[in-house]
């Protein structure tokens, strides 16, 4: 097999993304049955509709795998090309018919993410970006803000820890906040340049944050930890302290700002 390309791999993102829409057409995002899984995550039929698919047209016999719906495998360890998928991101949301939610998947090389698509059915986005190619919105070329002051900077916030009070320190100071279910959709949307930066103040699977943190990059935005540091993908135990995603431009004085509290 020649090398494979940026171009290859994203031809790869969009078909798989093709495949998940088909397999949640059947399904009505707010009218469908759920049960918990360990960890008190709620499941749905179209989770794993969605897992099945992108599992059978995604990873080739040398890349690695991880997903939400899937039981881990170590030998993902040992692969360079590791594809990290979340086939529904935001099944809260998509239970109760909040458009919040999609469909994430990341492509994670030598640690680090390449690659990503999100499809938002019901919010009617798709973001496919590389960090070699740039991003797309809905077909067309897109980039992160080129916000760089905090006054005013829409920051997208976690819905659920908005509710348990953990933003409240934020709305006392410049940045402008906004409600949002799925991670990955949130980060997304910083890459696609829909809002200047977001965070979480709890750990988080990688699988939640992959394919957005590709996109981010990939529109020229930057992506840390919580205490500033550079997030690696494909670990042993797939799950990040915090992240923060920035356009590029805010990220000096949003890095500044952050010093002030704890966010994880």
């Amino acid at each position: 097999m020649g090398r494979i390309t940026a171009h290859d791999d994203l031809a790869r993102i969009e078909a798989a993304l093709d495949l998940a829409a088909e397999a949640l057409d059947p399904f009505t995002p707010g009218a469908i049955a759920s049960r918990m899984k360990d960890g008190d995550d709620p499941v749905t039929a179209a989770d794993l509709a969605v897992n099945e698919v992108l599992l059978a047209s995604l990873p080739r016999a040398d890349e690695g795998w991880l997903s939400e719906e899937t039981a881990d495998d170590a030998d993902r360890l040992s692969a360079q090309r590791v594809w990290v998928v979340d086939p529904v991101d935001g099944t809260r949301e998509f239970i109760q018919g909040i458009p919040e939610w999609c469909v994430s998947i990341g492509l994670v090389i030598d640690g680090r993410p390449a690659a990503g698509g999100i499809l938002g059915p019901t919010a009617g986005h798709r973001m496919v970006g590389s960090v070699d190619d740039g991003v797309r919105l809905d077909g067309r070329p897109a980039a992160v803000t080129s916000c760089s002051d905090l006054e005013g900077a829409l920051v997208l916030a976690s819905r659920s820890e908005v509710k348990r009070g953990e933003w409240e320190p934020f709305f006392s100071t410049p940045i402008s906040v906004r409600n949002m279910g799925s991670v990955a959709y949130k980060l997304a949307c910083v890459g696609a340049g829909l809002a200047d930066a977001t965070w979480t103040l709890v750990p988080k699977h990688e699988w939640d944050v992959a394919a957005g943190a590709a996109l981010v990059l990939a529109g020229g935005g930057a992506v840390f930890g919580p205490d500033g540091e550079e997030i690696r993908f494909n670990q042993p135990n797939p799950k990040l302290p915090g992240f923060v995603a920035t356009a590029g431009a805010l990220e000096s004085p949003l890095r500044d700002f952050l010093k002030e509290f704890r966010i994880n």
